[in-house]
């Protein structure tokens, strides 16, 4: 059970180590783009190009699709990237199911782990798969990986690093649970461990607005952690006309030498820099999207938009 890339890497380690897959389970094709065509996952593509059975269900309680669901007769279920599930359907095979979550559980449930891991500056995170209760992200955990979150590291960096790692970890647990020989582990023994438990919420737009105000580091992460999506975002007002425009930040690099200005104050010479101050010092933007435009490196930017220096960002 799966829907976006994410989940592809450990559906084809299971088909590509001989497991018999009797089901795909993934979201309803939707309409994208411009023409609304329907638009199939990245999950189904993978299952039609392997003859794997594809059950698309629109409601996860339906009859038609409990029915379905049971004439698989299904060993084990495996989910990944996909959406809360019914305890009609979880506790449906004999061996249960499991879920891979892109964290180090109890640390950061919830829908977005990898986005809120890079956010608050984590040095490392990891992979956990558990088996689902009624309550989300909070069942046994069956297996962890750490892994380490470079100081570099965006949200797509990290990924398509755990999409493999992940794929690993799913086929090991199937492989441990199949040989009877996984000892779970009750998270509440983790949480009285651990200090605080992080969560991880889903996010909003809101959520993505660069606030000025913060330290450089803080900003730093905040664009590492939505880069390339959904990205950090901010406005930028024309003191003559009150024209406002949005700009994505998709990069950043901690400037040590300038001194520090206003915060949101902007330099640039026009040509290879722009750079924009927080309270401690100053992030020189890398890549950028302005309303209605592609992404540009930010020396492309300049060569267009050579009068960017009289904008100022809206607070």
């Amino acid at each position: 059970m799966g829907t976006p890339e994410f989940a592809v890497e450990s559906l084809k380690a299971l088909v590509e180590n001989g497991y018999h897959v009797v089901g795909v389970i993934t979201a309803p094709d939707k309409p994208a783009g411009r023409g609304r065509q329907l638009s199939e996952s990245a999950v189904k593509k993978y299952a039609v190009e392997n003859n794997l059975k594809v059950l698309q269900p629109e409601k996860l309680k339906n009859p038609e699709f409990i029915t379905e669901l049971e004439n698989l007769k299904a060993d084990l279920q495996i989910v990944v990237a996909f959406r809360m599930l019914p305890e009609m359907v979880w506790n449906m095979p004999s061996l249960g199911t499991f879920n891979l979550h892109a964290s180090l559980l109890p640390q950061y449930r919830g829908a977005a782990p990898l986005n809120w891991a890079v956010i608050n500056g984590e040095t490392e995170t990891g992979v956990t798969t558990f088996l689902l209760s009624h309550e989300i992200d909070t069942g046994l955990i069956l297996f962890q990986e750490k892994v380490i979150i470079n100081e570099n590291d965006n949200v797509g960096d990290l990924h398509d690093r755990m999409m493999d790692i992940g794929a690993n970890l799913v086929l090991k647990t199937v492989n441990a649970l199949v040989e009877g020989v996984v000892q779970p582990i009750d998270q509440t023994s983790l949480i009285e461990a651990q200090d605080r438990v992080k969560q991880a919420p889903k996010i909003f737009k809101e959520d993505c607005r660069i606030d000025w105000t913060r330290d450089t580091e803080s900003v730093r992460n905040l664009i590492r952690g939505l880069s390339p999506y959904p990205t950090a975002w901010t406005e930028l007002v024309h003191p003559k006309n009150s024209e406002i425009i949005t700009a994505k930040i998709f990069g950043a690099i901690h400037e040590y030498s300038s001194l520090p200005a206003s915060p949101g104050t902007i330099q640039t010479d026009g040509k290879k820099f722009l750079k924009i101050s927080c309270p401690d010092g100053w992030l020189s933007i890398t890549d950028i999207q302005l309303s209605g435009k592609k992404r540009m490196k930010i020396d492309e930017l300049l060569r267009g938009f050579q009068h960017i220096n009289e904008w100022l960002i809206k607070m």
